[in-house]
Protein backbone atom coordinates (compact mmCIF):
# COMPACT_ATOMS: atom_id res chain seq x y z
CA UNK A 1 0.00 0.00 0.00
CA UNK A 2 3.03 2.16 0.76
CA UNK A 3 4.50 1.27 -2.72
CA UNK A 4 0.90 2.68 -4.11
CA UNK A 5 0.55 5.86 -2.10
CA UNK A 6 4.45 6.89 -3.25
CA UNK A 7 3.70 5.76 -6.80
CA UNK A 8 0.07 8.65 -6.59
CA UNK A 9 2.53 10.93 -5.49
CA UNK A 10 5.25 10.32 -7.95
CA UNK A 11 2.34 10.80 -10.60
CA UNK A 12 1.01 13.74 -8.94
CA UNK A 13 4.37 15.47 -8.81
CA UNK A 14 4.85 15.37 -12.37
CA UNK A 15 1.35 16.15 -13.36
CA UNK A 16 1.65 19.47 -11.06
CA UNK A 17 5.36 20.24 -12.76
CA UNK A 18 3.60 19.80 -16.39
CA UNK A 19 0.44 22.16 -15.37
CA UNK A 20 2.97 24.51 -13.68
CA UNK A 21 1.18 24.34 -10.53
CA UNK A 22 4.25 22.93 -8.23
CA UNK A 23 4.88 24.94 -5.19
CA UNK A 24 8.36 26.79 -5.67
CA UNK A 25 10.20 28.32 -2.72
CA UNK A 26 8.06 29.05 0.34
CA UNK A 27 7.75 26.44 3.33
CA UNK A 28 5.17 24.03 3.52
CA UNK A 29 1.85 25.35 5.14
CA UNK A 30 2.19 22.00 7.19
CA UNK A 31 3.98 18.83 7.57
CA UNK A 32 3.47 16.75 4.43
CA UNK A 33 1.26 19.19 2.58
CA UNK A 34 2.54 18.79 -0.61
CA UNK A 35 2.45 14.83 -0.51
CA UNK A 36 -0.84 15.25 0.21
CA UNK A 37 -1.79 17.68 -2.70
CA UNK A 38 0.39 15.52 -5.05
CA UNK A 39 -1.47 12.57 -3.76
CA UNK A 40 -5.40 13.73 -4.11
CA UNK A 41 -5.61 16.35 -6.17
CA UNK A 42 -3.31 16.06 -9.02
CA UNK A 43 -2.16 11.92 -8.80
CA UNK A 44 -6.10 11.34 -7.87
CA UNK A 45 -8.25 13.68 -9.85
CA UNK A 46 -5.88 15.48 -12.26
CA UNK A 47 -4.59 12.58 -13.71
CA UNK A 48 -7.86 10.96 -14.33
CA UNK A 49 -9.17 9.68 -17.64
CA UNK A 50 -12.42 10.86 -19.66
CA UNK A 51 -11.68 14.37 -19.40
CA UNK A 52 -9.01 16.88 -20.66
CA UNK A 53 -7.28 18.86 -19.01
CA UNK A 54 -8.01 21.79 -20.83
CA UNK A 55 -11.41 21.22 -19.94
CA UNK A 56 -10.26 20.40 -15.86
CA UNK A 57 -8.92 23.76 -16.13
CA UNK A 58 -12.05 25.24 -17.21
CA UNK A 59 -13.41 24.07 -14.29
CA UNK A 60 -11.14 24.62 -12.01
CA UNK A 61 -10.65 28.09 -13.25
CA UNK A 62 -14.91 28.54 -12.91
CA UNK A 63 -14.40 27.68 -8.75
CA UNK A 64 -11.22 29.73 -8.05
CA UNK A 65 -12.82 32.50 -9.52
CA UNK A 66 -16.10 32.53 -7.52
CA UNK A 67 -13.93 32.87 -4.33
CA UNK A 68 -11.18 35.23 -3.32
CA UNK A 69 -8.10 33.12 -3.94
CA UNK A 70 -6.11 35.82 -5.91
CA UNK A 71 -2.95 33.45 -5.23
CA UNK A 72 -4.17 30.57 -6.49
CA UNK A 73 -6.22 32.30 -9.26
CA UNK A 74 -2.89 33.92 -10.38
CA UNK A 75 -1.16 30.72 -11.41
CA UNK A 76 -4.12 28.80 -12.56
CA UNK A 77 -4.68 31.76 -15.11
CA UNK A 78 -0.60 31.38 -15.66
CA UNK A 79 -1.39 27.66 -16.55
CA UNK A 80 -4.17 28.07 -18.59
CA UNK A 81 -2.48 29.78 -21.18
CA UNK A 82 0.49 26.77 -21.28
CA UNK A 83 -2.46 24.52 -22.01
CA UNK A 84 -3.24 26.74 -24.69
CA UNK A 85 -6.62 28.35 -23.58
CA UNK A 86 -7.14 31.50 -25.31
CA UNK A 87 -6.78 34.63 -23.32
CA UNK A 88 -11.06 35.44 -24.17
CA UNK A 89 -11.47 31.85 -22.95
CA UNK A 90 -10.41 32.39 -19.58
CA UNK A 91 -11.91 35.87 -19.46
CA UNK A 92 -15.56 34.11 -20.46
CA UNK A 93 -14.90 31.34 -17.85
CA UNK A 94 -15.49 34.40 -15.30
CA UNK A 95 -18.07 35.83 -17.07
CA UNK A 96 -20.74 32.58 -17.20
CA UNK A 97 -19.64 31.74 -13.63
CA UNK A 98 -20.59 34.91 -12.81
CA UNK A 99 -24.19 34.56 -13.85
CA UNK A 100 -24.08 32.53 -11.04
CA UNK A 101 -22.05 33.68 -8.44
CA UNK A 102 -22.03 37.17 -8.99
CA UNK A 103 -20.50 39.57 -11.22
CA UNK A 104 -18.47 41.20 -8.74
CA UNK A 105 -16.61 37.89 -9.25
CA UNK A 106 -16.00 38.30 -12.50
CA UNK A 107 -14.51 42.00 -12.52
CA UNK A 108 -12.31 40.55 -9.13
CA UNK A 109 -11.30 37.39 -11.33
CA UNK A 110 -10.78 38.98 -14.78
CA UNK A 111 -8.42 41.77 -13.34
CA UNK A 112 -6.33 39.08 -11.46
CA UNK A 113 -5.82 37.39 -15.16
CA UNK A 114 -5.39 40.69 -16.87
CA UNK A 115 -2.04 40.74 -14.28
CA UNK A 116 -1.37 37.75 -15.60
CA UNK A 117 -1.82 38.70 -19.13
CA UNK A 118 0.43 41.96 -18.73
CA UNK A 119 3.05 40.15 -17.34
CA UNK A 120 3.34 37.90 -20.43
CA UNK A 121 2.58 40.72 -22.84
CA UNK A 122 -0.81 38.78 -23.70
CA UNK A 123 -3.68 41.58 -24.56
CA UNK A 124 -6.83 41.40 -25.61
CA UNK A 125 -7.67 43.01 -28.83
CA UNK A 126 -10.66 45.43 -28.56
CA UNK A 127 -14.38 44.56 -29.49
CA UNK A 128 -17.48 46.70 -30.58
CA UNK A 129 -19.96 46.91 -28.38
CA UNK A 130 -22.83 44.01 -28.45
CA UNK A 131 -25.90 46.23 -29.57
CA UNK A 132 -28.16 43.29 -30.58
CA UNK A 133 -31.83 44.20 -29.60
CA UNK A 134 -34.12 43.05 -26.88
CA UNK A 135 -36.37 41.53 -29.10
CA UNK A 136 -33.20 39.59 -30.78
CA UNK A 137 -32.10 38.71 -27.15
CA UNK A 138 -35.36 37.45 -26.10
CA UNK A 139 -35.60 35.10 -29.12
CA UNK A 140 -31.88 33.60 -29.11
CA UNK A 141 -32.36 33.04 -25.04
CA UNK A 142 -35.77 31.24 -26.04
CA UNK A 143 -33.65 29.30 -28.85
CA UNK A 144 -30.66 28.70 -26.32
CA UNK A 145 -33.29 27.40 -23.78
CA UNK A 146 -34.80 25.07 -26.22
CA UNK A 147 -31.47 23.86 -27.00
CA UNK A 148 -30.16 22.64 -23.59
CA UNK A 149 -33.43 21.60 -21.59
CA UNK A 150 -36.21 20.52 -24.61
CA UNK A 151 -39.41 19.72 -22.49
CA UNK A 152 -37.73 20.65 -19.20
CA UNK A 153 -36.91 24.71 -20.64
CA UNK A 154 -40.51 26.20 -18.73
CA UNK A 155 -40.47 24.11 -15.65
CA UNK A 156 -40.08 25.04 -12.08
CA UNK A 157 -38.81 28.92 -11.52
CA UNK A 158 -38.97 29.05 -15.36
CA UNK A 159 -42.73 28.43 -15.67
CA UNK A 160 -44.04 31.30 -17.81
CA UNK A 161 -47.13 31.69 -15.43
CA UNK A 162 -45.16 32.01 -12.01
CA UNK A 163 -45.96 35.73 -11.20
CA UNK A 164 -43.31 35.81 -8.77
CA UNK A 165 -40.07 34.12 -10.28
CA UNK A 166 -41.76 36.06 -13.17
CA UNK A 167 -40.47 39.09 -12.15
CA UNK A 168 -37.03 38.45 -12.79
CA UNK A 169 -36.84 35.40 -15.07
CA UNK A 170 -37.16 37.34 -18.02
CA UNK A 171 -33.96 38.98 -17.43
CA UNK A 172 -32.29 35.18 -17.10
CA UNK A 173 -33.33 34.38 -20.27
CA UNK A 174 -32.00 37.55 -22.29
CA UNK A 175 -29.09 38.50 -20.25
CA UNK A 176 -28.16 34.92 -19.42
CA UNK A 177 -28.99 32.30 -22.54
CA UNK A 178 -29.73 35.47 -24.86
CA UNK A 179 -26.11 37.20 -24.51
CA UNK A 180 -23.82 35.04 -21.92
CA UNK A 181 -24.32 31.66 -24.17
CA UNK A 182 -23.73 33.41 -26.98
CA UNK A 183 -20.86 35.62 -26.70
CA UNK A 184 -16.94 34.88 -28.19
CA UNK A 185 -14.67 33.09 -26.45
CA UNK A 186 -16.82 29.92 -25.10
CA UNK A 187 -18.58 27.45 -26.82
CA UNK A 188 -21.91 25.72 -25.25
CA UNK A 189 -20.34 22.74 -24.47
CA UNK A 190 -17.51 24.67 -22.92
CA UNK A 191 -19.76 27.14 -21.33
CA UNK A 192 -21.91 23.83 -19.87
CA UNK A 193 -18.63 22.85 -17.81
CA UNK A 194 -18.50 25.93 -16.62
CA UNK A 195 -22.19 25.94 -15.12
CA UNK A 196 -21.50 22.38 -13.78
CA UNK A 197 -18.80 23.69 -11.88
CA UNK A 198 -19.86 26.57 -10.44
CA UNK A 199 -23.60 24.88 -9.47
CA UNK A 200 -21.50 22.44 -8.21
CA UNK A 201 -19.27 24.76 -5.78
CA UNK A 202 -22.07 26.67 -5.06
CA UNK A 203 -24.11 24.03 -3.62
CA UNK A 204 -26.67 25.44 -5.79
CA UNK A 205 -28.45 21.57 -5.86
CA UNK A 206 -31.62 22.81 -8.31
CA UNK A 207 -29.80 24.14 -11.22
CA UNK A 208 -27.20 21.48 -11.11
CA UNK A 209 -29.57 18.72 -11.54
CA UNK A 210 -31.37 20.57 -14.39
CA UNK A 211 -28.05 21.32 -16.09
CA UNK A 212 -26.37 18.02 -15.30
CA UNK A 213 -29.41 16.32 -17.55
CA UNK A 214 -28.82 19.23 -20.43
CA UNK A 215 -25.43 18.85 -20.54
CA UNK A 216 -25.98 15.46 -22.27
CA UNK A 217 -28.14 17.31 -25.02
CA UNK A 218 -24.76 19.36 -26.42
CA UNK A 219 -22.45 16.87 -26.77
CA UNK A 220 -21.03 16.41 -23.32
CA UNK A 221 -20.40 12.16 -22.38
CA UNK A 222 -22.12 11.52 -18.99
CA UNK A 223 -18.06 10.29 -18.02
CA UNK A 224 -17.17 14.17 -18.92
CA UNK A 225 -19.88 15.40 -16.46
CA UNK A 226 -19.14 12.97 -14.11
CA UNK A 227 -15.34 14.21 -14.23
CA UNK A 228 -16.30 17.55 -14.23
CA UNK A 229 -17.44 17.24 -10.86
CA UNK A 230 -15.21 15.49 -9.32
CA UNK A 231 -12.72 17.96 -10.49
CA UNK A 232 -13.95 20.75 -7.79
CA UNK A 233 -13.36 18.36 -5.20
CA UNK A 234 -9.88 19.74 -4.46
CA UNK A 235 -11.38 23.43 -4.77
CA UNK A 236 -14.66 23.85 -3.38
CA UNK A 237 -14.88 20.62 -1.27
CA UNK A 238 -15.74 16.63 -1.32
CA UNK A 239 -19.10 17.04 0.37
CA UNK A 240 -20.01 19.54 -2.35
CA UNK A 241 -18.80 17.35 -5.15
CA UNK A 242 -19.91 14.08 -3.79
CA UNK A 243 -23.79 15.96 -3.24
CA UNK A 244 -23.67 16.94 -6.85
CA UNK A 245 -22.80 13.04 -8.05
CA UNK A 246 -25.17 11.98 -5.63
CA UNK A 247 -27.56 14.16 -6.73
CA UNK A 248 -27.28 13.36 -10.98
CA UNK A 249 -26.56 9.44 -10.14
CA UNK A 250 -30.05 8.25 -11.95
CA UNK A 251 -29.58 10.53 -14.61
CA UNK A 252 -25.84 9.30 -15.19
CA UNK A 253 -25.80 5.67 -14.59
Amino acid sequence: MAAERNELRRRGAEVRKELGLQREGATEALPNFDDFINEVAFGGIWDRPNLARADRMICTLAVLGLGPHAGQLRQHVASALDLGLAPRTILEVFMQAGLYGGFITTDSAARVAQEVFAARGVSIPPEAPRTDSNEALDKRGHDVMAKLHGDRASGGYAAPGNNVTGALYPSAIRYGYGELWGRPGLDHRQRMLVAIAAFTALGLEGQLKKFGASALNIGLKKEEVIEAIIQTGPYSGFPRALNGLALLSDTLK
